[in-house]
């Protein structure tokens, strides 16, 4: 077996020279580095006024997608929850009415659907793994909020507006 061996750079312990203790030249090297930077581009982004560009496969806010008709897509099959690796998503499941059954194609439906964005670490697993195509990641930032449960979206907040209703404005 071959030794290990570290290669060490000896140490220069000669006394400074008169130039060397007045520290100019180690002044005006560090006053040049300051000079570049000044007309370089800036990294600071005025973020209302302007957007930054995002990769192309950024993931952002959760939505519940609707179909063609304006029903949820949503089943309440589950995988998502099941996906989840940060168990952010909450669901309850529910049978529909008797009367209800012919209006939409699906017998159940979720019930309740939270998903808590403080535990999300937007991987998209819930996406791919819906079989309906029934939630998708925006491009949207999360919105900040000064409490806890403003940070768990409900249904309400989730499901896209439903097209066939009359938007007020």
């Amino acid at each position: 077996m071959q030794a290990l061996t570290t290669r060490v750079k000896p140490v220069d312990r000669r006394p400074l020279t008169f130039v060397e203790r007045l520290y100019i030249p180690s002044i005006l090297k560090g006053m040049m580095i300051t000079f570049k930077h000044i007309f370089k581009k800036k990294a600071t982004v005025n973020y209302p006024e302007e957007k930054r560009p995002f990769s192309p496969v950024f993931r952002g806010l959760h939505i519940l997608n609707r179909d063609e008709e304006g029903r949820e897509r949503c089943t309440a099959c589950g995988l998502c929850a099941v996906a989840c690796p940060a168990e952010a998503i909450t669901m309850e499941a529910a049978e529909r009415k008797p009367g209800e059954e012919n209006l939409y194609r699906e017998e159940k439906y979720a019930a309740r659907y939270e998903i808590n964005m403080l535990r999300c670490i937007f991987c998209g697993f819930c996406e791919e793994a819906c079989p309906k195509d029934a939630i998708y990641l925006t491009e949207t930032f999360a919105p900040a909020h000064y409490e806890r449960k403003g940070f768990i979206y409900g249904k309400p907040d989730l499901l896209i507006p439903d097209p066939k209703e009359k938007q007020t404005v």
